[in-house]
């Protein structure tokens, strides 16, 4: 009897540890929000620069469709958000327009347009970026990197998302309070951590567009770029396209390669 005594007593010791380590383990959504975006920003760490073609196509609400062909540079920093460059190569009415960013955590990102026919470099104000960017459905705070201090998260599910994939759904609220956005919802596979889609939702809180991504390829043996951007702006009917060709890693690209004088260069 005293020997059932004590293994009941050690049964229910057992079992109150048990719950108490569950219980100091157990992560809040706003915990594992925030782990699962951490855990895709480190797989893409450590790419230090690359350089891609890129065709952006706009289509208005009529259908009509007009297309830009960009060349991309982009730096990974350390410690602070990425530099890129993007050269606008043709039509003629854009042709020579340039824009860089500088992208940081909590600061608000740096921005300058070179335009050509102003031969003037112009500063992008901190308190503008959801503008659309040169007529795009892209705004000019989507084009910095996506630093994991710009928002705060929430884990919402686990589910199904194409392609045979299931993704990580989370909702991510803009920490910089000038963003054009109320919240982000977005969807990354739990295998990769690649983002599939992203929800934006305006100040008032209704859906004003959706990204997608497909067609994704993995370079040198670690990083994921897609081939393919849909913007879908559900208020305005219109779109953006983006197709990427040509990435090219680990070209030696150096900080003097993201600065103003290089908006001029070219």
């Amino acid at each position: 009897m005293k020997r059932t005594m004590k293994n009941i007593a050690l049964v229910s010791c057992l079992s109150l540890l048990t719950i108490i380590t569950n219980t100091a383990n157990a992560e809040t959504s706003q915990e594992k929000g925030l782990r699962i975006a951490k855990e895709a920003d480190a797989r893409d760490s450590g790419f230090k620069d690359f350089t891609a073609d890129m065709k952006m196509i706009l289509k208005n609400r009529a259908g009509k469709t007009s297309q830009r062909n960009i060349r991309i540079k982009t730096l990974e920093v350390q410690g602070d958000g990425d530099k890129s460059i993007s050269f606008f190569d043709s039509p003629a009415d854009v042709k020579g327009t340039t824009m860089l960013t500088h992208s940081h955590g909590l600061k608000p990102d740096d921005q300058w347009l070179y335009l050509p026919a102003l031969r003037r470099v112009k500063r992008i104000n901190s308190r503008n970026k959801s503008g659309p960017f040169m007529g795009s459905e892209f705004a000019f705070e989507d084009l910095g990197s996506q630093e994991v201090q710009k928002y705060t998260y929430n884990y919402l599910r686990q589910e199904p998302c194409g392609n045979g994939w299931t993704c990580h759904v989370i909702e991510r609220k803009p920490a910089y309070k000038y963003s054009g956005y109320s919240k982000q919802i977005g969807w990354l596979d739990t295998k990769e951590y690649r983002p599939v889609k992203v929800e934006f939702y305006d100040r008032k809180g209704s859906k004003l567009k959706t990204l997608t991504y497909s067609g994704y390829k993995e370079y040198i043996g670690h990083y994921w770029r897609p081939a393919k951007m849909f913007m879908q702006n559900h208020q305005t009917g219109k779109s953006t396209t983006l197709t990427w060709s040509n990435y090219k890693f680990r070209n030696g690209l150096t900080p003097r390669d993201f600065n103003q004088n290089a908006i001029k260069r070219r």
